[in-house]
Parts: C-alpha cells; sequence; structure tokens
C-alpha cells in the first residue's frame, strides 16, 4: 500500500473521530471508549500493513 493511501486513510480516521466526537451527544465515558477503541484499531492496522503483525502477535504473557 503506497504511503500517501495510509496518510490519507489516517486523516479521513482523524477527521471522522473529531466530527464524532465534536457532533454526537454521548456520555464523556462512551466517548473514552469510542477513541481508545479506535486508536487500537488503527494502531493494529498500520502493524498489519507494515508487516509486523506477526512478529507481535507471537508473543506469549504467562
Amino acid at each position: 500500500m503506497p504511503l500517501i493511501n495510509i496518510v490519507v486513510t489516517l486523516i479521513i480516521v482523524g477527521v471522522g473521530l473529531y466530527l464524532v466526537n465534536r457532533y454526537i451527544p454521548m456520555a464523556s465515558s462512551i466517548k473514552s471508549i469510542l477513541n481508545v477503541l479506535v486508536v487500537v484499531v488503527v494502531c493494529v492496522w498500520l502493524l498489519q500493513i507494515t508487516g509486523l503483525w506477526g512478529t507481535v502477535s507471537h508473543y506469549r504473557i504467562s
């Protein structure tokens, strides 16, 4: 995936999250959960695109 597509996707996700936070009335706890969820999903997506997700998924927590 070209770098410009990644940057444009990140900008669209950021603007979308800003618009949801700004204009849709929700409880602050729900907004916090939504923000964390979007950040985690975007981080996992970026790791998968760059090929680093395979190395992350092999770690074990014991």
